[in-house]
């Protein structure tokens, strides 16, 4: 239980950290922020894990740096869907 708790609020802090760092105004919820820095997170995780710094549950720095690249990748993804789908049709 404390795990899952541990991977949410890192994932809030990752997400935060990216929309931080991602130049521009997102037009991202806290829900919003909070899937795309979960979802880096298990990126970032992954990504440490295949070359060998530790496990995908462990937090160390190089799990914590490819989380918040593919954070801020997610979160420009996101922006670009977002906005592409609110601005008007040219006819």
């Amino acid at each position: 239980m404390f795990a899952i708790l541990g991977f949410l609020i890192f994932g809030l802090v990752i997400g935060a950290v990216a929309r931080l760092l991602k130049p521009g105004k997102q037009n991202l919820s806290i829900l919003a922020t909070l899937g795309l820095g979960v979802v880096g997170s298990v990126i970032g995780g992954v990504l440490a894990s295949l070359i060998g710094t530790g496990k995908i549950t462990e937090l160390d720095f190089l799990g914590t740096v490819f989380a918040i690249i593919a954070a801020v990748l997610l979160v420009g993804t996101a922006e670009a869907l977002t906005s592409r789908s609110k601005t008007p049709e040219l006819r």
